[in-house]
């Protein structure tokens, strides 16, 4: 059995890309791109005089607030370039929270799975699970880079 398939399954409703096709694209999103390479980054969330921003490589990108940081530096650590992010601000902090702990236990997972192999043996397996994780995200896609209103504010038919 391939491994990514094994991994999937043990990690369930916490894998990744299922959070993203479910829960976050049915929503109202807007689409954002990160000039971020295309395989594992990493990440780290600064706090600065100018407020928060998320450092990926030598790039860094300012963000609104710290659960839309937290958000975005999941996607940054995949290598994810263009990614939904839902309208609803008050939303992003709970996927944030699921995002994070499905990146979490898919690295305990792996080392589970891989054992006791070399080095190199583990990192192959590693990028290999997370290019599959950035093919499936791509996959479902980011949509449009602004979501669609209602032009409609009328409350009663007459």
């Amino acid at each position: 059995m391939d491994i990514g398939v094994k991994i999937r399954e043990a990690i369930g409703r916490e894998w990744i890309p299922l959070i993203y096709r479910e829960e976050i694209r049915p929503q109202r999103t807007r689409s954002f791109a990160m000039d971020v390479p295309e395989r594992e980054n990493a990440s780290e969330i600064l706090h600065t005089l100018l407020g928060i921003e998320l450092k990926v490589g030598k790039k860094r990108f300012s963000c609104p607030d710290l659960s839309t940081a937290r958000y975005l530096r999941v996607f940054a650590r995949i290598g994810c370039r263009i990614i939904a992010i839902p309208y609803d601000i008050t939303k992003i902090s709970v996927i944030a929270d699921e995002l994070e702990v499905g990146w979490h236990k898919l690295l305990l997972v792996l080392e589970e799975n891989i054992g006791q192999t070399t080095p190199q043996a583990k990192g192959k397996a590693r990028s290999a699970l997370i290019r599959r994780i950035r093919a499936e995200i791509a996959e479902v896609g980011a949509g449009d880079a602004m979501p669609e209103f209602k032009n409609s504010t009328r409350q009663r038919n007459s």
